[in-house]
């Protein structure tokens, strides 16, 4: 019986991933990755190691989830190092607990290695900080998706900064909801798409921009986004942030 590892593969780019992440990746004998998981990454693997599809993609079709549990436990079963590399990272929004449940039950040894997961690339890529002071004291990572069946989460969000996976299809809802819910409509929103890759792209709009759907010709469904909200994202200028750097030198 072999040792899982729950791997985080960062926010695409190849090398974002951890270095302990790479280090296991090397020495894999079966390597489960998402549909997110950018194919240079694989590199990292050994040629002999093989390489098994378990995607999820809103819109196509997708591997259950049961059906993923079963193929992460048999590979355990047959081989040293299993690998599952997840989007991201494995702890946020990423069905991990439903995979450690599964090992759990079958007396697998796992191990979760974490990942940056898109907001805190996505912050770094637009070079806006997600805590600012005097501007900004909490983050709420979040999604407006939801698991068939359960009820709708209609609470909304009351963190500074806020940044929706997966709200792609759902941003003139979020936006109306936030200004239902008090929100300027002014507030800044900045969508940002496929992250840390060659194909980043960056919208920068209001929240009633977004709830008008002015978003909707832009985006690119093939292509994994995030939504961040607030003022944080705002352009410096507007933030009032600036540094008297001859004041400071004269002193």
């Amino acid at each position: 019986m072999g040792k899982v590892y729950l791997i985080g593969a960062g926010p695409g780019a190849a090398d974002l991933i951890t270095v302990r992440g790479a280090r296991l990746l090397a020495a894999a004998d079966v390597v489960l990755h998402d549909a997110l998981v950018e194919p240079a990454m694989l590199d990292y693997a050994p040629s002999h190691a093989r390489r098994i599809a378990v995607g999820k993609r809103c819109g196509r079709l997708s591997t259950a989830q049961q059906f993923i549990n079963k193929q992460i436990v048999d590979a355990a079963l047959e081989h040293e190092v299993v690998v599952r590399l997840k989007g991201g990272d494995p702890m946020l929004f990423g069905r991990a607990d439903e995979e450690m449940r599964a090992l759990e039950a079958a007396g697998i040894a796992y191990e979760v290695v974490p990942g940056i997961t898109a907001a805190l690339a996505s912050a770094a890529s637009l070079k806006r900080s997600l805590t600012l002071r005097g501007v900004s004291r909490s983050v709420a990572l979040a999604t407006f998706s939801r698991a068939p069946g359960s009820e709708e989460i209609r609470e909304q969000v009351n963190a500074d900064s806020l940044v929706f996976y997966m709200g792609r299809d759902s941003g003139v809802q979020i936006a109306q909801q936030l200004i239902d819910a008090g929100r300027s409509v002014a507030t800044p929103v900045m969508i940002v798409e496929a992250c840390s890759t060659e194909r980043e792209r960056v919208l920068s709009l209001t929240l009633e921009a977004l709830a008008r759907g002015d978003a909707h010709q832009w985006v690119d469904a093939s292509q994994p986004s995030v939504l961040m909200i607030g003022e944080a994202f705002a352009a410096r200028a507007q933030q009032g942030v600036g540094v008297d750097f001859e004041g400071l030198v004269a002193a």
